[in-house]
């Protein structure tokens, strides 16, 4: 078998959608996991609505969600000479021929259709069949010569055996009177050009495909694999919108998603392999097929995707996390960390990672080791900083200074300190966690002494115990 190459081709007139980003991640890991090319084109030939920022939006969200493309991008606008060559091309094989009907006659001709009841009018062009020495000087749209009669069946990866009839297909243009080729001539002729083996993309194309295997077959061309793939539905069942939350992929970022956990999250949305439901990229990459792509529309779950992501948080290296962290404050419009808050979280990572499941939430986590004195408990904490616990946080502090830094060592005195006072040590935690963090919820206490070390440690406690 030939080197598998799929492709992703998204239209630069707006942000990359959810939907979107999941088709690139199919059409990745088919290629990745088969040794093949992943390639991107970008399908800009829409000048009024293509956008350079759309373009650089798109770019940002693949790099994001880790999504390498094999090559340049290709610019789809920038082959527009390659596409009116192939036009020229089925003409010259009596594939395609020149209309020459102006959009008034075909506009007349649909309103005759209209007042005769006919909902659907396929538009029979004079000049199909019309003698070359018939033919005007005057402009002329090359349309394909499509089969009468007969059916066109797509055989579909996903979707199985969809048949068209041919009669309820027109002559569609391939390229305009003004010599801009349209969308259909163009995709087919990328395709073929890139060397695409397997087209995976939305099942909205799937009509498209019934017109673009014409154009093949008129080049006499090799027809790709087909895998239209449904549709990203709402946890409602309805088309995904903006009224569901976030569509845009940059959201998912600014957010404070991984992307390893989108990844995983996406890959199984739609697609099932046996009982997987978290796993690595390269897992991923090995387990992925066509054949597992259901047909129906699959939902977006947000508690689905936060303890996926979750799961990928705690398995994550801490320096890929540190590193991905920091673009996350970025995409969010957030400050920078500074070198000694940089160093901290670093420290810190290996007892906040495990019980987050968004970038935010481990930073909540972590705001322990982030924060500085002088340390402001929020309402909850402040609680449990009364007399009595201030009277032994200020007891504690000397036995501190000359204590050994490790658990093993802190845990008796922390112990014996609540004994004295005849209390539980979870009731000693709690001014401590205050003193600390000015949280209620972090990190063990001993967690928390060990990532700040023993002066800040002291520090912190002296000042709540004043």
């Amino acid at each position: 078998m030939s080197q598998v190459v799929t492709r992703f081709a998204p239209s630069p007139t707006g942000y990359l959608h959810i939907g979107g980003a999941r088709t690139a991640l199919f059409n990745w890991l088919f290629a990745r996991g088969r040794g093949g090319k992943f390639l991107l084109r970008i399908e800009d030939t829409d000048r009024e609505r293509s956008t350079p920022e759309a373009t650089a939006a798109i770019l940002k969200g693949l790099t994001w969600l880790g999504l390498d493309w094999d090559g340049e991008a290709v610019s789809q606008f920038a082959r527009k000479d390659r596409h009116a060559e192939v036009a020229h091309e089925m003409l010259a094989r009596g594939t395609a021929y020149k209309c020459f009907s102006t959009p008034e006659e075909i506009a007349a001709f649909r309103a005759e259709q209209e007042a005769k009841g006919a909902s659907y009018a396929v538009f029979q062009s004079p000049w199909r069949d019309a003698d070359p020495a018939s033919h005007p000087d005057a402009p002329y749209a090359i349309r394909m010569k499509a089969p009468r009669e007969g059916e066109t069946v797509i055989e579909d990866a996903v979707q199985g055996s969809v048949t068209f009839r041919n009669d309820q297909l027109d002559d569609m243009i391939v390229l305009r009177s003004d010599g801009t080729p349209t969308y259909m001539l163009a995709v087919v002729v990328d395709d073929h050009d890139m060397g695409v083996t397997h087209v995976i993309r939305g099942d909205d194309h799937l009509n498209n495909a019934a017109r673009q295997t014409m154009v093949y077959q008129a080049m006499g061309w090799q027809i790709p694999v087909w895998a239209h793939i449904p549709l990203i539905h709402g946890p409602d069942g309805k088309k995904l919108s903006k009224r569901h939350g976030a569509t845009a992929v940059g959201d998912y970022q600014a957010q404070g998603f991984p992307a390893a956990g989108m990844r995983n999250y996406l890959t199984r949305l739609g697609w099932a392999h046996g009982d997987a439901e978290l796993f690595t990229s390269e897992e991923a990459m090995g387990m992925f097929s066509l054949e597992g792509i259901g047909r129906s529309p699959a939902r977006l779950d947000f508690k689905k995707l936060e303890s996926t992501c979750g799961w990928h948080l705690a398995r994550t290296d801490d320096a890929a996390l540190l590193h991905e962290i920091e673009e996350y404050l970025a995409a969010a419009g957030q400050p920078a960390l500074t070198g000694p808050q940089r160093d901290l979280l670093s420290r810190s990572l290996y007892c906040v990672k495990d019980r987050a499941k968004t970038f935010p939430e481990l930073l909540e986590k972590a705001h322990f080791a982030l924060t500085s004195r002088p340390i402001v408990a929020d309402e909850a904490a402040a609680r449990n900083l009364d007399t009595v616990s201030r009277g032994i946080l200020k007891e504690l502090t000397p036995r501190l200074q000359t204590a050994s830094w490790t658990k093993e060592a802190l845990e008796p005195i922390l112990t014996e300190i609540a004994a004295t006072h005849g209390i539980g040590f979870g009731k000693l935690a709690a001014p401590l966690r205050a003193a600390l963090a000015g949280r209620t919820a972090t990190p063990s206490v001993f967690d928390m002494m060990l990532v700040i070390g023993r002066d800040e440690t002291i520090a912190r406690l002296s000042d709540a115990a004043a």
